[in-house]
């Protein structure tokens, strides 16, 4: 890449991964995910940049082009990505947006090294924005970014997309360094939010923590008015409509379901293996159903991915074997030769097996105990032209605002889980139909594109 460009996103990540052949060969590929997804287009359009780590801590690699993308790789320190990543971002902000289902960890050495970070990709965006370009920085955590890089580059245009809920302010409250994290978000001219109730939760703390005054969306901070809206982030809805319609892909389906017996109802549980997702009380509540003899070990199936995440966190670690050993207890008490009531996978997925598997299910159970928006539940929205299919949504996912034709759930309910994944089990096709419809018309509406467009159009337009 040489020179400056006028449009850059600067995330976490960068939008590929490396790959290490057995030979020793190094490649880029790109990274599955709907950001990816959402944003490479645009990129490509606008001749931009992204900004972000590679992935691998104590590289150091050269900018570089990979599928019609300049890519800027920003070096991290194993220590970095112990205290940054695995620190402040995860053990300390994740939690904290998440209504505290586990408890964060406040530690001041986390923090100096989250700012120090957040210093590094603004000092990086600053240098390869051209005069007057448009930065759209994701997610929690660069929440410093636009402020800092607003005092590098007063010029440039700079839009913010939180990815994850943000609390309310009693939950924020706790965090020592809560005016540090508001004013960085307070550089970017639009701070964009998964819900309404995000945007609201953000422009209460900057009145009750900085005295600042807002109206509508807007917030007034000194000479400049800074927007607070929410922008549902959505998916591809016509590539996996049109992944889900290939022979290959429906024959795949088909042997599915083959490969688990055939059962009547095959529920379907796919997610980050994170305590946030609500895992445990979904094969808890599937448990109890088999454990009251309301479905039959040979009558329903549980397919459930958990696809490894953050393996380092002692959190997720114990999380991994509190699971397993949930599905070991409940497959030992209900299975028969040859046949376990729940399936379950710790790995990841390609695509095209995803789609498939989507396909093949009856129930898609989506659970979270609190989610920005569950691209998931919409994913598999996407899948079902057939307009079968019943998705059983948690009234705490994002995605529960649109999908309200979704069987909708308090998932600390187990009672409510049980009652609502039979209800979505035994439903009529005429009822599966009308919900499905409504559903696949409001994803294919809002799909990624417009998720994106919106964004920017409302980013670069006059204050």
């Amino acid at each position: 890449m040489t020179g400056r460009s006028s449009f850059l996103i600067v995330a976490n990540r960068l939008p590929v991964d490396r790959t290490v052949e057995p030979d020793g060969t190094a490649s880029w590929r790109r990274s599955p995910g709907g950001l990816v997804t959402a944003i490479a287009p645009v990129m490509q359009r606008r001749d931009g940049a992204w900004l972000g780590w590679s992935g691998a801590p104590d590289e150091d690699f050269k900018p570089f082009d990979q599928d019609g993308m300049n890519l800027i790789p920003i070096p991290l320190s194993s220590q970095e990505v112990e205290l940054y990543y695995e620190g402040f971002s995860n053990a300390t902000l994740w939690p904290l947006y998440h209504d505290v289902v586990a408890p964060p960890v406040f530690e001041r050495r986390m923090w100096e090294c989250y700012r120090e970070v957040n210093e590094r990709f603004a000092q990086a965006a600053a240098d390869a924005a051209e005069q007057g370009a448009v930065v759209w920085v994701q997610d929690y955590q660069l929440q410093l970014v636009p402020a800092m890089l607003r005092e590098l580059r007063p010029d440039l245009r700079i839009g913010f997309f939180l990815h994850i809920p943000f609390p309310p302010d009693e939950l924020f409250w706790r965090l020592p360094w809560r005016k540090e994290l508001v004013e960085g978000l307070l550089g970017a001219d639009l701070v964009g939010f998964q819900r309404p109730g995000g945007a609201a939760n953000f422009m209460r703390l900057c009145r009750r923590l900085l005295g600042l005054s807002y109206k509508g969306s807007e917030v007034y901070s000194e000479d400049r008015v800074i927007k607070a809206q929410a922008f549902p982030i959505s998916v591809d809805f016509g590539e996996l409509d049109s992944l889900v319609r290939e022979p290959a892909i429906v024959a795949r389906a088909k042997e599915i379901r083959a490969e688990l017996g055939d059962p009547e109802h095959v529920l379907l549980g796919v997610d980050r293996l994170d305590y946030t997702k609500g895992i445990g009380q979904r094969l808890e509540a599937f448990g109890e159903l088999l454990d009251e003899g309301r479905l039959s070990p040979g009558e329903a199936v549980f397919v459930q991915i958990a696809t490894p995440s953050r393996e380092r966190v002692d959190e997720y670690r114990r999380l991994r074997d509190d699971i397993e050993l949930q599905v070991g207890r409940i497959n030992g008490e209900h299975s028969t030769l040859g046949l376990q009531p729940i399936q379950y996978f710790h790995q990841s997925y390609g695509r095209r097996e995803l789609a498939a598997l989507y396909l093949a299910a009856d129930v898609m159970v989506v659970t979270p105990l609190r989610d920005g928006m569950n691209l998931v539940a919409k994913e598999y929205v996407s899948c079902h032209h057939d307009l079968r299919g019943s998705l059983v949504l948690s009234e705490f996912a994002g995605a529960a605002d649109e999908l309200r034709a979704s069987w909708l759930v308090n998932p600390y309910d187990v009672e409510g889980l049980k009652r609502t994944m039979l209800t979505a089990m035994r439903a009529t096709p005429h009822d599966i139909a009308r919900r499905m419809r409504t559903m696949r018309r409001r994803v294919s509406t809002y799909d990624v594109d417009r998720w994106a467009s919106e964004f920017l159009t409302a980013l670069e337009s006059p204050a």
